[in-house]
């Protein structure tokens, strides 16, 4: 293997795209790292200057390979290995995403929301108007 080519699966391990390996070895399998379009394999390996785009949904990131490289690193070392070509239009999709919070979420699925909570004790508290009507003891 030469200097200037790596796997990909180590590549974004080694670039802390992913936590581990196989979180990236996983991805390449589901088809969520494309190079130019096309899926890749874990296997495959890459080059100085290629985009590599990672779709974590909501939204598809987009990294140049600056360094390749199989051996994880620290932080701070980051800019020199990979830089974001991720389009702002992608962070904004990212936010939006972020400000909408549970207003998607389906009802009756999760928790309650407060509104939801309070209604619920408003019924459970309630005593029905025609219960008053009646006298349960039953020993008359």
């Amino acid at each position: 293997m030469a200097a200037n080519e790596a796997r990909i699966d180590k590549w974004l391990w080694a670039a802390r795209i992913y936590k581990t390996r196989s979180m990236a070895t996983a991805a390449c399998k589901k088809g969520q790292i494309c190079i130019g379009g096309v899926q890749m394999k874990p296997s495959r390996m890459v080059h100085v200057g290629e985009v590599v785009d990672v779709r974590k949904p909501p939204i598809t990131y987009s990294f140049r390979i600056k360094q390749t490289i199989e051996k994880r690193v620290g932080a701070r070392l980051l800019p020199e290995i990979l830089e974001n070509v991720t389009p702002p239009e992608q962070f904004e999709i990212l936010e939006m995403s972020r400000i909408s919070g549970f207003i998607d979420r389906a009802r009756g699925t999760g928790r309650p929301t407060k509104k939801e909570r309070r209604a619920l004790d408003d019924f459970t508290e309630a005593t029905p108007e025609f219960y008053s009507d009646f006298d349960f003891d039953m020993e008359e």
